[in-house]
């Protein structure tokens, strides 16, 4: 009972309050009956007034399946819940959304899309949060399908706005065109599935990448359906090898995978002027004191070093742009919005190689990245 941590979670961290005051007789029978029947009918007759006349135009679901809760894996909904709550009071604090976790008591990917859908009618937008891969990119792609709510999965897709606006300063540090450089992706599963595929709407030079059974290629034995995929727009002169062999001559490694892989004898054998993203947490692939021996622009998924590549900074402004410009759906244009939105918020006078992405507690993010998003579902952008 002493443990800080521990304390600031008793009970939960979130709670539900009511907006309207329940003074008297009045109050009631216009909060509920008899005054609320009217209402009911008036969503019965227009199916679309829900959005203005229900929490549903400011509340978001945040859905998991408990087996991939952070570094720590399969852990199943009780023990993913702390998380969910977390992420729910960002929501609120960081966009002023209404979140709420929904942690599915199932990992059966049938089972967990129909709940989704079951519980849609309620919600604005779904958040997938920690569902393993290659599990979520289906669940994803079929409520995508289904649903006339945007479905987002911030492992894959926050993670990936985040990095492709880190990536988009650390090239105007070191002064690169992205059409010019080599990029290593350490790590296909879900972060780096999506982090591959915003990349290559961004028209780089070349990407290579690498999982634990070595560089993807064409052919390669025993690639799943995404690892396919990521073969056919990837590496485009088809070699093999592992890890250390695609840095030789990369510009840009971005780690989404394991801890301690390599060193700082492989980073010296990357291009000059070479950007190192070591995202694995709470390890990173490379110590980032050893990166920085050869590397010009290094950043982690850590708060104790600069340049912290975090998913705050993408999924409360995404959401709530989402929900203002009552999006449907979410698209490649509305990620690259929020990723744009999010780098421009370091301006060019505080750019540099240690200061690429904003804090996370920088006000003005969620903001900048909801207008970028709203504007891009809207048509506006």
């Amino acid at each position: 009972m002493s443990d800080r941590t521990f304390l600031v979670h008793l009970g939960g961290k979130i709670e539900i309050s009511s907006k309207v005051p329940l003074r008297n007789r009045d109050d009631l029978s216009r909060a509920y009956t008899p005054g609320v029947a009217r209402v009911c009918q008036a969503i019965y007759d227009n199916p679309d007034d829900a959005r203005r006349l229900t929490i549903k135009r400011n509340t978001v679901a945040v859905v998991t399946d408990g087996s991939a809760v952070l570094g720590l894996g399969n852990l199943g909904p009780a023990a993913a819940l702390p998380v969910m709550e977390g992420k729910a009071a960002l929501f609120k604090k960081f966009a002023g959304v209404d979140a709420w976790p929904v942690c599915l008591d199932t990992q059966d990917t049938e089972e967990i899309i129909r709940a989704v859908e079951l519980i849609a009618p309620v919600y604005g937008g779904i958040n997938l949060e920690d569902i393993s891969a290659p599990r979520c990119f289906e669940i994803e792609a079929r409520l995508r399908e289904k649903l006339d709510i945007p479905v987002f999965h911030d492992d894959q897709h926050g993670t990936a706005i985040v990095v492709v606006a880190a990536l988009r300063n650390a090239l105007r540090v070191v002064g690169k065109s992205i059409g010019d450089c080599k990029i290593t992706v350490c790590g296909v599963g879900a972060a780096g599935s999506a982090i591959i595929r915003l990349l290559l709407s961004q028209n780089p030079g070349d990407v290579i990448a690498v999982d634990v059974d070595g560089i993807v290629h064409r052919d390669r034995p025993g690639l799943d359906s995404n690892l396919k995929s990521i073969a056919a727009a990837t590496n485009r002169d088809n070699v093999s090898g592992r890890l250390h062999d695609a840095l030789v001559g990369s510009d840009v490694f971005i780690g989404v995978s394991a801890p301690n892989l390599f060193g700082a004898e492989q980073v010296a054998t990357m291009a000059s002027d070479a950007i190192v993203f070591a995202l694995a947490n709470p390890d990173p692939e490379i110590d980032p004191m050893e990166a920085q021996q050869h590397a010009a622009v290094v950043a982690t998924g850590r708060s104790d070093f600069p340049n912290q590549i975090n998913n705050v900074l993408a999924f409360p402004g995404v959401f709530r742009g989402l929900l203002d410009g009552h999006a449907r759906t979410i698209t490649d244009s509305m990620l690259l919005a929020a990723a744009n939105a999010i780098a421009d918020v370091v301006d060019g006078e505080r750019l540099n190689a240690s200061f690429i992405v904003p804090s996370v507690f920088d006000t003005s993010v969620a903001p900048a990245v909801a207008e970028a998003v709203r504007k891009a579902a809207t048509g506006q952008g």
